[in-house]
């Protein structure tokens, strides 16, 4: 036995391409029989053989071809997404924590979707109790009076809970306005900005950074102003013109690198994709060295409006940072149109991260600032609703939650994935959306992960309803797969050694060395190096697990894969509720997301 072993594991190392294997899939379809539900397909992985024809639909995997790392996806906790998470935290603890490990786990293995990208108002927005900022004290151009804590104290305590769950936390704050007194129209609602207040302005945003970081809170990075070609009466809300922004960067990022915060980016414009070949362009012409890229919303213009930006300054980042669901809409309309714009559209656009608006609000899209139409009717709905003790993911979680399970660490303290290069073919290319992966390791003799995204659209929804799973070919290195996608969004991975430059590209910037063993009948092993995942097995295992629409959490049974992650009972009952109306119904993809300044 010990020598068939052995020969065995010698065999799979001498022949890695033979060991590629398809074993781990993530899967949320259009009926809700699966929403982010996890299958291990052992005994029966998917393996790569030699090819042969191609199916109806074909994916082609290059990944001599990297483009960007992506950073994360996640949500902007505002005021009132943290209110709702701090009264859960203090009614339910335990279901406090579980939603927090559910939505920031980045654990491999674990049943959590990961977000790892957050983005916070500096003062109020439109989702806050009142209309305040840091320091609205009239004509303090000294700044005596400026005050981090005037922001609720549950927001910084929310955020250092979230921090504990995921250390990879990259942290985005940006004010809704500038203090009301270095405005014309002498309120933090609304009005334009006066370039006279620039120096105090770009002082007053070094100091709600060092607010934070007295709070344990360090940035990643920093906007100088949300959507600042948007001035609403009715809300936080500010004007800045192009030559201003340029201005407030080029005077912020030298008070940054002089007072210990020279990683810390600085990100422009954070408005919507329409801007993208105007102001975007504009403001990097102006003070291309102040910032590190440029952010867009989903309210106005297209996702291929990226490209405008991308092409004039392919050196700079892109971020994608806000877009909005709104109440009563059709669930898997939804799901749809946010693949194919935001969590495989941005990302396929140059995006490295992209973000929900807020992470939570309760059933009717509150607690919102009083007076403010930013939202209407219908109202804006959360990644998750919070109601009393419980908590219901949306259809934003589900989509995200696909997106993020392609591009999160394989090990501890290891790199994000990079997008590489893909392309379908076949006669029903037109009905996959797919992205692709790859993920370094810590230790360079592991194999990497390569990871794909797949949107199946093809419900005939405007005609017949008529939801088509599609077979697919998988090319990879001159070899083939083959799986069926059902109609929804499938999250599936395997491992492949490095190839000359791809190992150095995928790896990142985090090289923490962590590395752990894993044990075959008693011999010790790297994982996923020539070794079925599937029969590899860690200290502790993985709990395969699926939720089903209005049904409690239950466990399946445990899975071998080796993986960390979750017990059942960290995980309190969860409950998913039904769309306005019922899946197959409006039907029509969404041509845009309306909630506000769609100028």
């Amino acid at each position: 036995m010990r020598v068939s072993l052995l020969l065995l594991i010698c065999s799979v190392l001498a022949s890695p391409i033979a060991g590629q294997q398809i074993w781990d899939i993530w899967s949320t379809t259009w009926d809700r029989s699966k929403l982010f539900t996890y299958t291990n397909l052992g005994p029966n992985p998917i393996n790569f053989v030699s090819p042969g024809p191609i199916a109806s639909a074909d994916i082609v995997i290059n990944d001599g071809t990297q483009f960007q790392p992506v950073y994360g996806f996640g949500g902007s906790l505002t005021d009132s997404s943290a209110k709702l998470l701090n009264n859960l935290k203090n009614s339910n603890s335990g279901t406090y924590n579980a939603l927090l490990k559910y939505l920031f786990d980045p654990t491999d293995g674990a049943n959590a979707a990961g977000l790892s990208y957050l983005r916070v108002p500096l003062g109020a927005s439109d989702f806050s109790d009142t209309a305040y900022s840091y320091d609205d004290v009239s004509g303090d151009t000294s700044l005596s009076q400026f005050n981090v804590n005037k922001q609720p104290s549950y927001v910084f305590s929310v955020i250092n809970d979230i921090r504990a769950i995921n250390p990879y936390l990259k942290i985005h704050v940006l004010p809704w306005s500038p203090p009301g007194w270095m405005k014309d129209s002498g309120t933090v609602k609304g009005g334009n900005f006066l370039s006279q207040f620039t120096s105090q302005f770009a002082q007053y945003l070094l100091k709600s950074i060092q607010g934070f970081q007295s709070h344990g809170i360090p940035i990643y990075a920093i906007s100088l102003q949300n959507e600042p070609q948007n001035s609403n009466p009715s809300y936080p809300t500010a004007k800045i013109a192009v030559d201003q922004e340029a201005q407030i960067g080029l005077a912020l990022r030298t008070l940054l690198n002089n007072n210990g915060f020279s990683s810390t980016k600085i990100i422009g414009f954070d408005h919507n994709w329409s801007g993208a070949g105007s102001y975007a362009v504009q403001l990097m012409q102006q003070a291309n060295s102040a910032f590190a890229g440029v952010a867009f919303h989903c309210y106005a213009g297209s996702v291929s409006s990226q490209d405008t930006f991308h092409n004039a300054f392919p050196d700079k980042e892109i971020y994608f940072t806000e877009c909005s669901g709104t109440m009563g809409s059709d669930w898997w309309s939804d799901i749809k149109w946010n693949m194919d714009n935001l969590y495989i559209g941005s990302i396929e656009h140059n995006a490295r991260a992209a973000l929900e608006w807020n992470i939570a609000l309760d059933g009717n899209g509150q607690p919102e600032l009083p007076g403010s139409n930013s939202c209407g009717n219908p109202p804006c709905r959360g990644i998750v609703t919070i109601s009393g003790n419980s908590y219901s993911p949306n259809q934003e979680f589900y989509s995200m939650a696909q997106a993020s399970k392609a591009i999160l660490p394989r090990d501890k303290n290891g790199p994000f994935g990079t997008r590489i290069g893909v392309n379908v073919g076949g006669s029903l290319n037109w009905a996959l959306r797919v992205n692709a992966c790859v993920t370094g390791r810590v230790n360079p003799s592991d194999w990497l992960r390569y990871s794909i995204v797949v949107l199946n659209w093809d419900d005939s929804a405007s005609t017949s309803w008529n939801p088509q799973p599609v077979k697919t070919t998988i090319e990879f290195r001159g070899m083939q797969a083959t799986y069926t996608f059902p109609v929804g969004v499938t999250t599936l991975w395997w491992y492949a050694p490095k190839t000359s430059g791809v190992q150095a590209n995928a790896f990142g910037n985090d090289t923490i060395p962590t590395v752990h063993n894993i044990t075959v009948s008693g011999t010790t092993v790297s994982p996923n190096h020539g070794v079925s995942h599937a029969n590899a097995t860690s200290t502790s295992s993985f709990i395969s697990t699926s939720f089903s629409s209005n049904v409690p959490f239950t466990s399946a049974a445990s899975s071998t894969a080796s993986s960390k992650g979750a017990s059942p009972s960290d995980i309190p009952p969860i409950t998913v509720p039904d769309s306005a109306e019922a899946a197959g119904q409006n039907k029509q993809k969404p041509l845009f997301r309306f909630r506000r300044d769609a100028y």
